[in-house]
């Protein structure tokens, strides 16, 4: 009974055929567990979560589609606290069902800075040390003091605020300021066409105020820009330390600013001119 003997049995064909069924069964059924373990073909598009918070994710129900982890989170003032302000993967990645989502929340807490001492430092020396700490310059206000722009004092809401105290970042610091020996004036820096924070930085740097603010025709402010002062630059006057000045922005979008500028920067030629010597003698006191 040899090899050939088998290969002409039926019962060896009938053997044979059922272990390849046998293989193609285990086959199909290890191809399906994978399928069903792996979610083959299953993709979802991954929301966009900003500005939600994770348990209005939760309420949804999200988290049976993706495991949501809060990775991180961050100050924001401008959102409320717990809201999702950045997310990985991004809006509209395609994932499978639990897919990891990392968060980026803004912090329950706001964030936390440590007060310098800004005590007999100058003006410009304070706004810099300021920055650095990530707060900001308030009010100026100027009193009877020997050293022009010196510091004599830091407030919150008229209150000393000592070096050392832990407040919170961003804060606004007002400023309390020596006048000088002399009655001392300053020119109105040119403002026209500059964005918001860039106008408060240029007014304290030259001794001044911001007064009211007034957006025309303005939906988004990322977009304002100065429009007109009052005082304005073009009246040939010099102001006091301290003097307030009144803000009016238009928007970008729907104002030619590059022609309307180039007023300002010819009539400016002018008052430089006149105020030439008193701007040195000014500056020499810096």
């Amino acid at each position: 009974m040899g090899f050939f003997y088998f290969l002409g049995r039926k019962k060896f064909y009938i053997h044979f055929l059922i272990i390849i069924v046998l293989i193609v069964v285990i086959f199909l059924g290890v191809m399906k567990a994978l399928d069903y373990y792996t979610q083959h073909g299953k993709v979802y598009l991954v929301p966009d979560f900003y500005g939600k918070t994770v348990d209005q994710l939760i309420e949804n129900h999200y988290d049976e589609y993706f495991e949501l982890l809060v990775i991180d989170s961050v100050f924001d003032k401008d959102n409320v606290k717990g809201a999702i302000v950045m997310q990985n993967p991004k809006t509209g990645s395609k994932v499978k069902q639990g897919r990891h989502i990392y968060l980026t929340v803004v912090a329950q807490q706001p964030e936390k800075t440590i007060m310098p001492n800004l005590r007999n430092l100058s003006l410009r020396q304070a706004i810099v040390t300021l920055e650095m700490n990530k707060l900001k310059v308030g009010r100026l206000n100027y009193v009877d003091y020997f050293a022009r722009n010196a510091v004599i004092d830091q407030t919150i809401n008229d209150e000393i605020i000592e070096e050392g105290t832990e407040i919170n970042t961003g804060s606004s610091i007002d400023l309390t300021v020596g006048k000088g020996r002399m009655d001392v004036k300053v020119n109105l820096p040119l403002l026209i066409a500059k964005k918001p924070k860039a106008v408060l930085n240029s007014l304290h740097y030259a001794s001044l105020n911001v007064g009211k603010e007034y957006f025309t025709d303005i939906e988004d402010t990322a977009h304002a820009r100065v429009y007109k002062t009052k005082p304005s630059i073009l009246d040939l006057k010099l102001v006091d330390l301290g003097t307030k000045v009144d803000i009016w922005y238009r928007s970008d979008e729907s104002f030619d600013f590059d022609e309307y500028l180039l007023k300002f920067t010819t009539d400016t030629l002018k008052i430089d001119s006149t105020f030439k010597d008193q701007n040195i003698k000014l500056n020499d006191e810096y």
